[in-house]
Formats: structure tokens, sequence, C-alpha cells
């Protein structure tokens, strides 16, 4: 059996893959507080992948596509003056959602699917789906490494950013898309439901550790990794869901981070 054919191995080289990922844009949603609107996309997306899957296509189309709309609809609310953003947000989350289950209901014997869907199916990824975690990887990247100045500016100093000429809205809305690419190309690891804790969790914890950017996404990437390979190793060894066990694996890192932080501040207090 050849090295593409090991089913173990590939789920090992997709969680390595979408923990770096999910650990490089945890950041950007940490930072800028977007976990609320992470979770809307990541039930956002569920109706853009059924209907791809439904329709014979990548499921990363659909969800780009059922995404990205919504990301934008949410770029454009949050900068109207009057306008709840947050309320829209949390109409879509709900409503994306049920449009999925509609979607599904429609189709006969799709509850196998559509479990995959939501909890994610680690071990059935194929060749192909090891070199979209990967494009996407080095895209998502290169685009955090090379825009990274005009995306902190206008995260943290949007008065700032715009006296200084920065398109805020266009940067806005780069890094609420990168955010659905990656939420979209996570699915098969975590599924729609389960994604929000790669992303988040790991750059939560990190973000205990340190000020630093760079610290930040460096812990952050590795917890994400190790969430991945933790619960991989769980879901084989204990034939419990992949998905599942690599949230809880996510999650768990960041309770043992606060509670060692909060440990250590408390020593470090003067009696």
């Amino acid at each position: 059996m050849s090295w593409w054919d090991d089913v173990t191995h590939r789920a090992v080289v997709e969680v390595v893959l979408v923990g770096a990922l999910a650990g490089l844009i945890g950041v950007q949603v940490v930072l800028r507080r977007l976990s609320f609107f992470t979770m809307a996309l990541t039930h956002a997306t569920f109706p853009g992948v059924v209907a791809a899957s439904i329709i014979g296509v990548n499921i990363l189309v659909g969800g780009v596509v059922a995404g990205g709309v919504v990301a934008l609809g949410v770029a454009a609310l949050s900068r109207r003056r009057g306008q709840d953003a947050a309320a829209a947000t949390g109409v879509l989350l709900s409503g994306g959602f049920a449009l999925g289950a509609a979607l599904v209901a429609t189709q006969n014997g799709f509850s196998r699917e559509l479990s995959s869907f939501l909890v994610g199916s680690i071990l059935t990824v194929t060749p192909s789906d090891l070199v979209s975690t990967a494009v996407v990887l080095v895209l998502v990247g290169l685009l955090l490494a090379v825009c990274a100045r005009p995306l902190l500016f206008a995260g943290f100093d949007r008065t700032g950013a715009e006296a200084a000429g920065v398109a805020v809205g266009v940067w806005d809305v780069v890094l609420l898309l990168a955010v659905e690419v990656v939420v979209v190309t996570v699915v098969p690891a975590a599924g729609t439901i389960l994604a929000l804790s790669l992303i988040v969790a790991p750059a939560a914890a990190a973000r205990l550790w340190s000020d630093r950017l760079p610290v930040i996404t460096s812990v952050a990437v590795l917890l994400a990794v190790t969430s991945g390979l933790a619960g991989l190793y769980t879901s084989t060894r204990w034939n419990v869901a992949a998905g599942a066990a690599i949230s809880l694996a996510a999650t768990a890192f960041l309770l043992l981070s606060w509670v060692l932080v909060t440990v250590r501040r408390t020593r470090a207090v003067p009696a």
C-alpha cells in the first residue's frame, strides 16, 4: 500500500495542515474579537457545503460562496450607523443552519454525509483535500505575513488608520473572507459546528501566555497542531469521533492554560 493510500497517514498530514491554518487565522480572530462572527460563519457555511455536495462540486467552492456572501453582508452592516451588526450576524447564524437542514431534508439517505459535515470525518480525507488545505495554508500564511501591518493598523487603531489613508473597509473584508476560507477548509477535519473551537481555543490560550504577536502566533499554531494530533490519537485509540476529540483537546488546552496562568499570577503577587 502506497503512502498516499494510507488512511492514517493522510489524516495525520491533514490535522497538521489544518492545525497550522487554524492557529494562524485564530490569532486574528481572537485579537479582533471575531469569535461570534466566526461561529456565525460556521453555520452560514453549512448550506453552501451541503449544496455543493448535492450538485457534485467541491465543498470548498460551495462553502466559500455561501460564507463569502455572509462575510460581505456583515462587513457592510457593520459600517452603517444605527445598524446592529451583531444582531444581524446572529440571525444569519440560525438562518444559515436552517437552510442547510432544509437542503438535507430534500435528499434521501443523506444523514450519513450530514454528520460528516457537522462534526468532520478526518479519516476519509482524500489526497485532493490535502492539496487544497496545503494551498490555502500557503495563501493565508502569505496574506497574513505580507499584509500584517495594514491588518493590524486597521484592527487596533481604526481612526488612525483612516487618517493615514488606509482603506480600513477593504482590509476588513479581506480578513473576513480569509476567515471564511479557513472555516471551509477545516470542515473535513472538524466539521462546520466544531471548527470554531479549533480556530479560537488555541489562539485564546496563546493570548494568555504573551502579548507579543510573533509569540502568540507560534504558540497558537503549536497548540492547534497538538490538539489535532491528540484528538486523532484519541479517536483511533478509543474509537471516539475525531472531530469531537480534536475540539475537546483544543478546549482542554485553553482550560489548562487558564489554570496555569492564573496560578502563576497568584504566586507572583506578594503576600
